[in-house]
């Protein structure tokens, strides 16, 4: 078996983007770990940008063209984008493949992101095996499987809505809002559909949860599909520690230096920092800025603020003097280190899933302000089903006002709930390191991998 083991080569294929990369990238390492040789494909662009070589430790880099290969900024928007990664991607990916089939190193499997929907039938063409490895939460994954299957039709209007397996009734504000305003993301809704297509072929359905966090969702998306959980897919050493030197995820999109922001955390005491991220993808409006800021320091707790370069003129003026002593704002931070350092007490997020698992994985209680896409529901779920932090409400014009952003967070630093949802958290925390541990579902999965690997 070993043997066998051995010669396994995995090919992973993300959609380029760093919410995408980051925990199929940390999967390929557990793959690694347990013997499988893996390539990790990327675009020509991130491998030229990042001069990330061939190579991120013992996983083997390769590149397929999305068509800019100059950069994203070449299309201007998502729709010509993935227009184009749907029209190119196949046809380089197939040389790939082909590639590697008259090499001494054959591709025996193909994981796969189902965004990327036209990977699973490049697999198929080579008579491969292959999984597809959804990044979305598996009450997410199984809300558009639903919808796709018009079990529940689009736009959703009607309210509440109870989704078989999903253990809570969800409002409009809690549905992914693809679902509620599809004429709104005409491209986000026809990928976020296009997962469905094909996925009748796909060997195997891995999802970036663990059971224990998802189990009745889970129990019943297994019924028509054969699933299996992989996460959280986090760097090992926050978890189980079984692979070494690992810290971070390996892929940054964004120039990271970490230093100041763990200089500075390390002179603030346990627990009594607030954590501000909104994700990669998020832009804000100048008020909700405002208000954010304003309220930061109206909560009177530390807080470390991520402000990308974008968004920094949204800034109220003299703000960044005024809270010197409270607060430290930095371009951008490697935030699993920053949510697993001790000073965290809070995390206030936008609740992308990425973020979400790795707050529940680190036991960080959260605020939280959900955006779009799938950030609703996981919100409904941080707050509601696994009880480990309180949504911020907007006012009759979408606004998160600074008074409800500072109750939030005192809610959680110091309230009632707020020592609820800690003592959640650390469970939740332990749960995530026993879904990593030997006998869960990761080494499953790679049992299986050399009955088609052969």
């Amino acid at each position: 078996m070993e043997k066998m083991v051995n010669r396994s080569h995995v090919l992973v294929v993300p959609l380029p983007g760093a919410g995408h990369i980051n925990p199929m990238l940390q999967f390929s390492r557990r793959l690694v770990s347990k013997g499988l040789k893996v390539t990790f494909v990327i675009t020509k662009f991130i491998s030229k940008s990042r001069q990330l070589g061939s190579s991120i430790g013992s996983i083997q880099l390769d590149t397929i063209s999305d068509g800019y290969d100059d950069g994203f900024n070449q299309a201007g928007s998502w729709e010509p984008y993935l227009s184009s990664l749907h029209d190119v991607g196949p046809k380089t990916l197939s040389e790939l493949i082909k590639r590697y089939q008259t090499s001494s190193c054959p591709i025996h499997a193909v994981i796969y992101e189902p965004f990327l929907a036209w990977a699973l039938d490049v697999a198929k063409d080579f008579r491969l095996f292959a999984a597809a490895f959804f990044t979305h939460a598996c009450a997410v994954d199984y809300i558009f499987y639903n919808v796709y299957h018009e079990v529940l039709k689009m736009p959703v209007s009607s309210t509440p809505v109870l989704i078989e397996g999903v253990p809570l009734l969800l409002e409009l504000q809690d549905l992914p809002t693809f679902v509620v305003l599809p004429d709104s993301y005409p491209a986000n809704v026809k990928m976020t559909m296009s997962q469905f297509a094909n996925l009748d072929k796909a060997d195997w359905i891995l999802i970036n949860t663990f059971y224990k966090l998802e189990c009745e969702v889970v129990d019943t998306m297994s019924k028509v599909c054969p699933l299996l959980t992989i996460g959280p897919t986090i760097p090992s050493i926050y978890l189980d520690k079984s692979i070494e030197d690992e810290d971070d995820y390996g892929i940054s999109l964004c120039e990271i230096d970490a230093s100041l922001s763990i200089n500075w955390l390390s002179t603030k005491p346990t627990g009594s920092v607030v954590y501000v991220s909104f994700g990669s993808c998020a832009t804000l409006s100048s008020k909700q800025m405002e208000e954010i800021a304003w309220g930061l320091k109206r909560s009177n707790f530390h807080f470390l603020w991520v402000v990308m370069d974008s968004e920094k003129g949204k800034i109220p003026e003299g703000f960044v003097e005024e809270v010197e002593n409270k607060g430290l704002l930095v371009n951008w931070s490697p935030q699993v280190k920053m949510l697993a350092n001790k000073a965290v007490g809070c995390f206030f997020t936008h609740c992308g899933w990425n973020s979400t698992i790795e707050a529940l994985s680190l036991g960080v209680p959260m605020v939280t302000m959900p955006g779009w896409s799938d950030q609703q529901t996981n919100s409904k779920l941080v707050e509601d089903a696994w009880k480990v932090g309180v949504r911020a409400k907007v006012d009759e014009h979408g606004i998160v006002k600074r008074e409800e952003i500072a109750i939030c967070i005192k809610e959680v630093m110091e309230g009632d709930r707020g020592r609820e949802m800690k003592m959640n958290s650390k469970k939740w925390k332990e749960l995530a390191i026993e879904a990593t541990s030997e006998g869960c579902t990761c080494p499953d999965f790679i049992s299986i991998m050399p009955l088609y690997c052969v």
